[in-house]
């Protein structure tokens, strides 16, 4: 079985036939799966401005969002 690999924005892609995975996605594979989400009513230009710098940082809005609640429930739970 031979192996491609592409570049991409992430990072390597491996690929065998039509399958194709990046080395996050193996990475996650092995994570728990998320299975919940959490609906938020913001300002229009305040997302925008969000996920334009988070592209520009080359990361996504979701996984800030989630870093930002693990730090938050961490700096907060040693308070109780």
């Amino acid at each position: 079985m031979a192996w491609h690999i592409l570049a991409s924005r992430r990072g390597a892609v491996y690929t065998t036939r039509n399958e194709a995975k990046t080395a996050d996605h193996m990475a996650k594979d092995k994570k728990k799966k998320r299975d919940s989400q959490l609906v938020i009513r913001i300002h229009k230009e305040e997302r925008d401005a969000f996920v334009d710098l988070c592209e520009e940082m080359d990361t996504s809005a979701s996984r800030e969002i989630r870093r930002f609640m693990r730090d938050f429930v961490e700096q907060n739970e040693k308070k109780k």
